[in-house]
C-alpha cells in the first residue's frame, strides 16, 4: 500500500500526538458509550476528566489569530507506531494513519490560527449510528437493497466537523412603511362587490436582542445548509477542548476564518432582527423597512461537532449519509431503485383496477 505525495504543494512537517495503553502498548481510543479511554487491544479504560467550564472568547482578541494556512499546502508527519510518513491536508487536524491505523492528533502550537476551544463529544459508537441509519432507510421505500446493506458501522466514518458559534448584544433602529389589509363593499345591485385595500402608516423606532450562540458552519464539504440540517447537538454535553476526544477520529480545521464566518452569522442576524422587527409591527404588508444594527459584546467560541459521515456511490453519483453524533438525527439522500418503482407502480394499478371492480360489483354490474 503507498500513497502519492505532489510534491509541488508546499509540505509543513507537524509533531502529532497519540495515547499508548499503559498495559499493553496498544491504541488508546476515545470510546463515547463508555465516554472513557479504551485500549482496542486488551480492553483497558481509562477515565476521562472534562472540564465543563466552557469560556466565551473576545471576537476582537480572535481576529488577531486568524491566521491559516494556504489551502494548497501539505502537512507530514510520521507515524511513530509504524514508522510510515504520512501526508495529509492542511485542514485536518486528527487523522488515522492509513498503514497501521494508530489515530493522530496535530499538535496544538502546530495548528495555524485559532486552536479548537469547544469539543462536543461522540456519544454513542458506530454501531449505534448503524441502528439509527436503518430506522431511517427503511423509511426510504425505493432505497436499493444494496444501499440498506452498506449501513453497517464499519462503513461510518466519524469525523468531528468545525463550527464557530456567535453571541451578540444587538440594538437597533428601523424605520419603514407598512400597510394593513382592509375590505370595503363598492358598487350596487350585480356588480356590488367586497373588495381588498391597503392602509399604510410611517413606523419607527428601536429593537433590542441577544443572540446566544449562532452557529456557522466553516466548511464546503459540512456547509450551512447541512449543519441546520443535523441541528440541535447536543449542547449539554459540550466540554473544553483536549485532544484526547479526538483519538480514535477523523477531525477536520475550519476553512472559513472568523472573519468571513462573523460576516455570515451577522447577514444571519440581520434577516432574523427584520422578521423579528415586523413581528412587532402586527403588519399585513411591508413597503420598506430600513433597519441599523449595532454590535456589542460579541464572542466566538470555536467549536468541534461529532458527525458519522457514510458516502454510497450508484451509478456514478454520490449518496452520502450524515449522522448527529450527539443526538442521532439522520440526514442524507438515497439512490432510487427503478425496479422497486416500477413494482410499486404495477401494485398501485392493481390495487385501483381492483377497487373499480368492487365499485362495479357493489353497484350491481356483475
Amino acid at each position: 500500500m503507498s500513497q502519492e505525495v505532489d510534491f509541488s504543494k508546499e509540505r509543513k512537517e507537524v509533531s502529532t500526538q497519540y495515547i499508548k495503553c499503559d498495559a499493553c502498548g496498544g491504541n488508546m481510543n476515545f470510546d463515547p458509550t463508555l465516554q472513557k479511554l479504551k485500549c482496542e487491544h486488551c480492553g483497558s479504560v481509562v477515565d476521562v476528566q472534562k472540564n465543563f467550564d466552557v469560556k466565551e472568547n473576545d471576537i476582537e482578541k480572535g481576529f488577531e489569530n486568524v491566521e491559516k494556512w494556504d489551502p494548497k499546502e501539505q502537512v507530514t508527519y510520521k507515524c511513530e507506531n509504524c514508522g510510515a510518513v504520512v501526508v495529509v491536508s492542511a485542514g485536518e487536524e486528527a487523522t488515522l494513519c492509513p498503514f497501521c491505523g494508530t489515530s493522530h492528533v496535530i499538535r496544538a502550537e502546530d495548528l495555524a490560527g485559532i486552536k479548537p476551544q469547544v469539543v462536543i463529544p461522540f456519544q454513542f459508537g458506530a454501531d449505534k449510528a448503524e441502528e439509527y441509519s436503518r430506522k431511517w432507510a427503511k423509511k426510504r421505500l425505493f432505497a436499493p437493497r444494496k444501499f440498506k446493506k452498506t449501513l453497517e458501522s464499519g462503513n461510518f466514518r466519524g469525523v468531528y466537523e468545525p463550527c464557530f458559534t456567535f453571541d451578540s448584544k444587538t440594538f437597533s433602529r428601523y424605520v419603514g412603511r407598512v400597510g394593513d389589509r382592509h375590505t370595503r363593499t363598492v358598487g350596487s345591485g350585480k356588480n356590488r362587490r367586497t373588495e381588498t385595500y391597503v392602509v399604510y402608516r410611517n413606523v419607527s423606532g428601536q429593537f433590542n436582542h441577544f443572540f446566544d450562540d449562532v452557529m456557522v458552519a466553516t466548511n464546503d464539504n459540512f456547509g450551512q445548509a447541512l449543519l441546520n440540517k443535523l441541528t440541535p447537538f447536543k449542547t449539554s454535553a459540550a466540554c473544553v477542548f483536549e485532544s484526547k476526544y479526538l483519538s480514535g477520529y477523523y477531525a477536520d480545521r475550519y476553512r472559513k476564518d472568523l472573519k468571513e464566518s462573523w460576516g455570515d452569522a451577522k447577514t444571519f442576524m440581520d434577516a432574523e432582527l427584520r422578521r423579528l422587527i415586523k413581528q412587532t409591527l402586527h403588519c399585513d404588508v411591508v413597503d420598506y423597512l430600513n433597519v441599523w444594527t449595532q454590535h456589542s459584546d460579541v464572542t466566538y467560541k470555536y467549536v468541534l461537532l461529532p458527525v458519522y459521515m457514510l458516502q454510497y456511490r450508484f451509478h456514478k453519483k454520490n449518496y452520502p449519509v450524515y449522522i448527529n453524533g450527539s443526538t442521532g438525527k439522520v440526514k442524507g439522500k438515497t439512490p432510487v431503485s427503478p425496479l422497486r418503482v416500477a413494482i410499486a407502480s404495477v401494485l398501485g394499478v392493481a390495487v385501483c383496477v381492483g377497487l373499480y371492480v368492487l365499485y362495479l360489483w357493489m353497484n350491481g354490474a356483475f
